[in-house]
């Protein structure tokens, strides 16, 4: 695809996600990355007879094999499109640009959470906290429900945004969906608890490798944002370099470091998942207690963060028709 051609489509697709966001009528790819996923680990799982070395393999076989059959589906879907005509592998690669973005989405979820605090029902919240983020919310109170909501808004400004940009400006939509397929491989069986501690290690290890530059990319652009929207950006910057390991993750306190600083509170801390206390290093300074308000200042910085990186997308494009 020319190089100006796929910087319309990624623009295009971005800009859909910005209307529609993701309509509950459309069936997401994403689920049948999920549904292959389950059916792969059903049939490892026959395999390993839970040991760790052939848990490693069959880990290893599972992210293998789904995020090869990804690629593959997307360029034989987008090979057949071109063969029947040029219009219909342009819609066609903006539809897929489109599901691979999630700022409305994103907002739109933690917007719900912010809702129910204005109304002051906590378990509207938790409820509505519990759709987006991993961790266990029945324990949590309301500064709890804020700085968990601002993390998730926090990290997947990388995950949800900056990073599925970033694959589809190297190689366009087929390059968008591999990382897509490894980030939900991720979020699927990448856990260090009994069950996938050896199974997930592959696609855990996996997504913190593509996710290494678009994490940095990311906390980067938000100081810049931070600056753009007025927020304390020195704090950013200095919170970013000091916390951004904070995290058992190498990749997820980037953002959430710059996210604390511009804000001014402090995220991260221990959590439960599952029912078991996990202890966590905590993330920025308590200069204030979290609030509801919150929520909307890091959707601001999404939002803002997300145009930033279209504009950088856009240009490395262009750039690169004229110069490669």
């Amino acid at each position: 695809m020319d190089r100006l051609i796929l910087a319309g489509v990624i623009a295009a697709g971005f800009f859909l996600d910005q209307i529609f966001g993701d309509p509950q009528f459309l069936y997401h790819p994403v689920r049948l990355i999920g549904h292959l996923l389950t059916g792969c680990e059903r049939i490892l799982r026959r395999f390993c007879k839970e040991e760790p070395d052939r848990l490693l393999v069959c880990g290893l076989f599972l992210a293998v094999a789904v995020n090869g059959v990804t690629v593959f589906t997307v360029w034989m879907i987008l090979r057949l499109c071109g063969a029947v005509s040029c219009e219909l592998y342009l819609c066609v690669s903006i539809l897929f640009c489109y599901q691979l973005t999630a700022v409305k989405a994103l907002k739109t979820e933690s917007m719900k959470v912010y809702q129910a605090l204005k109304e002051n029902d906590l378990e509207k919240a938790r409820k509505a906290l519990s759709m987006i983020v991993g961790r266990d919310t029945d324990r949590l109170d309301r500064p709890g429900i804020v700085r968990a909501t601002v993390e998730t808004v926090a990290e997947n400004t990388s995950d949800g945004v900056v990073a599925p940009l970033f694959y589809l400006a190297l190689g366009g939509p087929v390059t968008g969906w591999l990382y897509k397929a490894v980030n939900t491989g991720d979020s699927m069986v990448g856990y260090k608890n009994e069950r996938y501690l050896y199974f997930g290690r592959a696609a855990a290890k996996l997504d913190d490798l593509l996710n290494y530059i678009p994490a940095r990319l990311s906390a980067g652009l938000m100081i810049l944002a931070s600056a753009l929207l007025g927020m304390n950006w020195r704090q950013a910057m200095k919170t970013f370099f000091r916390d951004r390991y904070h995290h058992a993750s190498p990749n997820s306190a980037q953002t959430e470091a710059v996210c604390a600083g511009a804000l001014g509170i402090m995220l991260g801390g221990d959590a439960y998942y599952f029912g078991t206390l996990h202890h966590k290093q905590t993330i920025g300074e308590n200069i204030r207690d979290a609030e509801a308000g919150d929520i909307r200042r890091a959707n601001r910085l999404l939002y803002m963060t997300s145009y930033l990186m279209l504009a950088l997308t856009v240009i490395f494009e262009v750039v690169l028709y004229w110069f490669w």
